[in-house]
């Protein structure tokens, strides 16, 4: 029992990881660049 216990968290963190990742390169593409202006203010 306690390797699939360990698969599960082991899972879990690297989908907690891959979304917060992913989250923060959202934010990293979507923040507002001083050469980009491609979308307005």
């Amino acid at each position: 029992m306690g390797i699939s216990n360990f698969w599960f968290y082991t899972i879990m963190v690297v989908v907690i990881l891959h979304v917060i990742v992913g989250f923060a390169y959202l934010l990293y593409k979507l923040s507002p660049k001083k050469k980009d202006k491609k979308k307005h203010e």
